[in-house]
């Protein structure tokens, strides 16, 4: 089965961290460029963090620029988004997202920034 599963969010103060991880099964992980997007109540889900398939090349939207860190571990068919420094307009539901021969969504995971 094709599928991606969210976890690791939760409730953070502002200036916390999380880890954010995506695992994925029923494809070929390893070849398939992986996104973190974000859609907060009312907005447009916007794209937040991009990965290459060997993990080499990586890009972010400016807003998190310096403060979030995309990774991989193509041995464990996972996707990692570490997110510092969050603040309350970082609040959304987090989704990952794969390119590949098929394209998934995963379910997404609520990410709350309040203190």
């Amino acid at each position: 089965q094709v599928q991606l599963v969210e976890s690791g969010g939760g409730l953070v103060q502002p200036g916390g961290s999380l880890r954010l991880s995506c695992a994925a099964s029923g494809f070929t992980f390893s070849r398939s460029i992986m996104n973190w997007y974000r859609q907060a109540p009312g907005k447009e889900r916007e794209l937040v963090a991009t990965i290459s398939s060997t993990g080499e090349g990586t890009s972010y939207t400016d807003s998190v620029k310096g403060r979030f860190t995309i990774s991989r571990d193509n041995t464990k068919n996972t996707v990692y988004l570490q997110m510092n420094s969050l603040q309350p307009e970082d609040t959304a539901v987090y989704y990952c997202y794969a390119i590949s021969t098929v394209r998934v969504w995963g379910q997404g995971t609520q990410v709350t920034v309040s203190s």
